[in-house]
């Protein structure tokens, strides 16, 4: 690799680093403001009338769980019926409707902002799916998240109270002041870049050498903009972000990580504001930071060294790669994809050496919380707060308290299920794929096209995608089958409402108690100290309940 290649890497990265630290405090503040502000805006009330909702209630944490869960059921039924119908739509494109069990696996991984896709989108979905089904879902269900992330924040910040805010209000709010005005600005911005937005449906064209060719095109810019702000991450086209119609230049490509990582990475500023010490915020973005830097560090690193008889026969890992993106525009492109829940890809993960895509493994193995998903990251990393805390008090014989909050046996319990649900998903999924004669016979026949240790990485990677709602894969597996449809959508509906579930009963149990003072017993949580804390018990954590499988997959594939 040569030093200018090198050099243009490294400033792709610096340019990443700047903006984000540009937008941490404004953008932060602006997300607290949405959450706390008493006033609400006409077209808000509009809604709220509409829908029926007194926006000055207050909800329990068993009333907002009802909302989230309800509005979700509905979600996935309206995308399923879209699919279903697609034939007799508008804007269809003369294509048929989606097969029943893909249609299933379809509206579940949108409404729970996976957006996993065992489909070539231009190939199966019309424009009206596409805009009424799939992008209103990558707005709700981002505001979803953020929506929950608030309700827990709101369970530290108040004191004996029997409510966490009103998830309608919620929701409303995330869409209507912070996504949509937001992602009209990064479309804009991604039209100017060159990236497709029509609605030509296919035009027909004369190649080059006389051949026909079929090129689609569709409103590209307004669904890659909500795509990557809200972490959502499903493609308009196949290749999703390599794709030169979605992300033509090096600079969209800077663009579209920014707004990635925005939104998760000024979540802890809000987490501070809300709950009155800036130092919490600025403890937690250390934290995210660190496991960032770490993993982005080491994904370059791997590739670079490009490991493997093809890749040192070549001069360079760069299968599956752009040339005009590069190296380490692959590489930061694909650690800000897997450490978010976006799933976003500009280069194939399972063209990445073994141990190289063992790092896209690692990041959603951590849970995505470095910086994670709008709002998921920052309730996950909180949830892991609670027990770096109570593993501190045990270390140093001080009272396990958090904000003031102490960590009783029922916060404890709340948030060991919580660590305890994706990696029950990931690992009995794939364990199910395999021992199952029927299904390992079935995969094996129509989904694994690289037999042996890779393709058992190929189905880990798919279990731990779903299961994290992050949406990228191992491109070599066919999933669009009876087993993988059903077991991953399954995957998506537990591993997104479970921990949900989890979440708002902490906030409640939370929220309920009196905030204790600071003593001479309290442990400090803003001080380097705890953030050290913290970034050992997240690694550990993935360390000791991943080990086992990643040794019979990329680690073995990578020292073969």
């Amino acid at each position: 690799m040569d030093a200018a290649t090198i050099w243009f890497g490294i400033l792709q990265i610096a340019t990443v680093l700047v903006i984000l630290g540009l937008l941490y405090r404004p953008l932060g503040d602006a997300i607290a403001y949405v959450y706390t502000s008493v006033r609400d805006w006409r077209i808000e009330r509009g809604i709220y009338r509409v829908i029926g909702v007194d926006p000055a209630s207050e909800q329990t944490w068993q009333a907002y769980l009802r909302g989230v869960l309800m509005f979700s059921v509905v979600g996935v039924f309206l995308v399923y019926l879209l699919q279903r119908t697609q034939e007799f739509l508008p804007y269809s494109l003369g294509l048929p409707a989606v097969p029943e069990g893909l249609a299933f696996n379809t509206a579940v991984s949108f409404v729970t902002n996976t957006n996993w896709q065992s489909y070539s989108p231009e190939l199966t979905m019309g424009y009206t799916v596409q805009l009424a089904g799939l992008a209103v879902q990558n707005f709700v269900s981002a505001a979803v998240g953020i929506a929950v992330a608030i309700a827990l924040v709101r369970g530290f910040a108040r004191r004996g109270s029997g409510t966490i805010g009103n998830f309608w209000v919620d929701l409303v709010r995330g869409v209507v002041r912070l996504l949509l005005p937001l992602a009209a600005i990064a479309a804009v911005a991604l039209i100017v870049g060159g990236v497709v937005q029509n609605f030509a449906g296919f035009t027909d064209t004369t190649t080059l050498v006389g051949g026909a060719q079929s090129i689609p095109g569709g409103p590209v810019a307004s669904q890659e903009a909500i795509k990557q702000l809200g972490t959502n991450g499903g493609g308009f086209f196949n290749a999703n972000s390599a794709h030169p119609f979605e992300n033509p230049t090096p600079w969209t490509s800077v663009l579209q990580i920014v707004l990635m990582l925005a939104i998760p990475f000024a979540m802890p500023r809000a987490f501070g504001r809300i709950v009155g010490d800036n130092r919490q915020g600025y403890a937690i973005l250390a934290v995210m930071s660190t496991l960032f830097l770490a993993s982005l560090t080491a994904l370059t690193w791997i590739e670079s060294l490009g490991l493997g008889s093809a890749p040192q026969l070549a001069g360079a890992a760069m299968e599956g790669k752009e040339d005009r993106f590069g190296l380490f525009g692959s590489t930061l492109f694909g650690a800000a994809s897997t450490l978010t829940s976006t799933g976003a890809v500009n280069s194939m993960h399972d063209s990445y050496t073994a141990l190289g895509g063992m790092m896209p493994l690692l990041n959603m193995m951590l849970g995505e919380i470095a910086p994670g998903g709008v709002g998921s990251g920052l309730y996950g990393l909180l949830v892991l707060a609670v027990i770096a805390v109570f593993v501190g008090g045990l270390l140093v014989g001080r009272t396990p308290e958090y904000l003031g909050k102490k960590m009783r046996p029922r916060e404890i319990t709340l948030a060991s299920l919580y660590i305890l649900v994706t990696p029950t998903l990931v690992l009995a999924g794939t364990a199910l794929s395999f021992a199952v004669p029927a299904v390992r016979d079935d995969i094996e026949a129509t989904s694994i096209w690289n037999p042996g240790i890779h393709g058992l990485t190929e189905v880990l990677y798919a279990f731990t995608s779903a299961a994290n709602n992050n949406g990228s894969a191992f491109a070599g597996l066919t999933a669009n089958t009876p087993w993988l449809n059903t077991a991953l959508g399954v995957a998506m509906l537990l591993g997104r409402f479970v921990p949900i579930a989890l979440v708002l009963a902490l906030a409640g149990s939370l929220a309920s108690q009196q905030r204790l003072p600071n003593t001479t017993g309290t442990l400090p949580t803003h001080r380097p100290q705890f953030v050290g804390l913290l970034v050992v018990v997240s690694v550990v954590i993935t360390a000791l309940t991943y080990f086992p499988v990643l040794a019979l997959g990329p680690l073995a594939e990578g020292l073969a």
